[in-house]
């Protein structure tokens, strides 16, 4: 099968979670107008692994006659050895910042298989991670307003406009705990802040969202009703953005964000502090 000039099979391969590959990997290719089908292979930890996914690999280079792009970080030399044999166009992701640190550091690197150098490193930090997730996941969508002082950010807006992906964002990746309140239709005829955040309005941020994005959204979930017409997003949207304004509530438009740049954004204006595990 003969594909596109423009078209390539992106793999992303690793002895860990392949999180790094594929982070790395799709800013890369962000760069370029490509076609890909992307496939993500992790904890590549044996031979036999390393094998059958070398196999992969090649099998994807003689259906479309195209040397796919494989992006990979592997620190075992014999596993590393087997997918550098692939018919591919080879990327190692951490080659290019270990060479010359190595020199920087006058000091020989110390490859450790990245899924259990993660877990083991900071106990402590994995757990405050699984805390902040399970706080999260307790304070999602206006559940629950108790506990607000544990709190690291308190997310506002419309139904639908981005705050419960990023406060799980947030949980997961930064050990951050994000409580997300939605200003839902009945909430507009007297829209203000509800009096348990209130106290907290420091560590309080808005997030909203242009009306035709919102329109979409919502009609994804429920088509055709007045949750999802032109009239209603736009009445919400407004409503709350004013409210936003004269309660000095500092806010993000995510109409043309990712999760990751929404919580990238939220940290920096907030001035938490990422907590990696």
């Amino acid at each position: 099968m003969q594909r596109k000039s423009n078209f390539r099979d992106v793999f992303y391969v690793s002895d860990g979670t392949a999180i790094t590959s594929e982070t790395l990997g799709h800013a890369v290719l962000g760069q370029f107008d490509i076609e890909t089908r992307q496939t993500t292979l992790p904890f590549v930890e044996s031979v036999d692994r390393a094998i059958s996914v070398q196999k992969q690999i090649d099998l994807a280079y003689e259906q479309t006659g195209i040397k796919p792009l494989v992006f990979y970080s592997i620190v075992v030399p014999e596993i590393k050895a087997i997918i550098e044999q692939s018919q591919a166009n080879l990327y190692d992701v951490l080659h290019a910042i270990v060479e010359p640190l190595k020199h920087d550091l006058n000091m020989e690197p110390q490859p450790q298989l990245q899924r259990s150098h993660s877990i083991n490193k900071d106990a402590a930090s994995y757990q405050d991670r699984i805390a902040a997730i399970e706080y999260t996941l307790a304070h999602d969508d206006g559940v629950s307003l108790n506990n607000l002082e544990q709190a690291d950010i308190i997310l506002l807006g419309v139904s639908r406009c981005g705050k419960t992906p990023t406060s799980l964002y947030l949980a997961m990746q930064f050990g951050i705990r994000a409580v997300n309140y939605p200003f839902i239709a009945e909430d507009m005829a007297s829209l203000k802040l509800p009096p348990a955040i209130e106290p907290f309005r420091y560590k309080t941020y808005g997030l909203t969202i242009n009306t035709e994005r919102l329109v979409a959204i919502r009609n994804e979930r429920y088509a055709n009703s007045d949750y999802a017409s032109q009239k209603q997003c736009e009445a919400e949207l407004h409503k709350v953005e004013s409210m936003f304004r004269r309660e000095a509530i500092p806010y993000l438009n995510t109409t043309s964000l990712s999760v990751e740049e929404i919580s990238t954004r939220l940290l920096d204006i907030s001035g938490l502090k990422r907590r990696m595990c």
